[in-house]
């Protein structure tokens, strides 16, 4: 848009401004995975914090900020107790 000003110093009215705008974004898919299926995170044997079962899943996540180490997450085969364990 070019502003445009009138002999006198004053402003012109602005032509008018249209732009398209495309909202034509296809819908993300999104996968719904059960309990049942969520077994695909290696095990590992530790003891449950809750139930002392000496085997969980286990599985890595970047929790803060990325000079500092990731957070390991168990989950409990027996009991589904999940817990975090920092480094």
């Amino acid at each position: 848009m070019v502003l445009q000003f009138n002999s006198d110093g004053s402003m012109k009215a602005p032509k008018s401004v249209s732009e398209k705008v495309d909202n034509t974004n296809k819908a993300k898919k999104v996968e719904v995975v059960s309990e049942k299926q969520s077994t695909t995170n290696p095990v590992v044997e530790i003891d449950c914090v809750s139930c002392k079962h000496g085997k969980s899943y286990f599985w890595t996540m970047q929790t803060r900020s990325g000079d500092e180490s990731e957070t390991k997450f168990y989950k409990c085969l027996k009991c589904n107790h999940t817990w975090r364990v920092y480094k």
